[in-house]
């Protein structure tokens, strides 16, 4: 019996190692998920996220515009939160600021 346990003991210490090393290659997979949902999904959404602050900052006074719904028209005044637009002669919306896709720059 003794010699069984002192077998044992000998083992033990290289396996809690090596038990350390599995726990660590059980995780290795979790790891290079993130990495790539980060490059795939994370980044690609925050950069998309500046871009659009970026274009609401640069907004002004007749600057063609398209709106999340498919409006197309001329920015006739510029508030904080809503934008006047203009869609044809005479013919004049507000539209809510963050509702703006696409910005067309207009040589003045």
């Amino acid at each position: 019996m003794l010699g069984v346990a002192f077998a044992m003991g000998q083992f033990g210490g290289v396996e809690g190692v090596a038990g350390g090393m599995e726990g660590f290659k059980t995780f290795i997979p979790l790891i290079l998920m993130f990495v790539i949902f980060y490059f795939l999904l994370i980044r690609p959404q925050q950069k998309k996220q500046k871009e659009h602050k970026a274009l609401m900052a640069g907004l002004k006074r007749g600057d063609d515009i398209i709106t999340a719904g498919g409006i197309m028209g001329r920015i006739t005044n510029v508030a904080d939160t809503v934008v006047t637009i203009e869609v044809a002669e005479k013919v004049r919306i507000k539209v809510s600021r963050g509702q703006i896709t696409s910005v067309k720059k207009v040589d003045s």
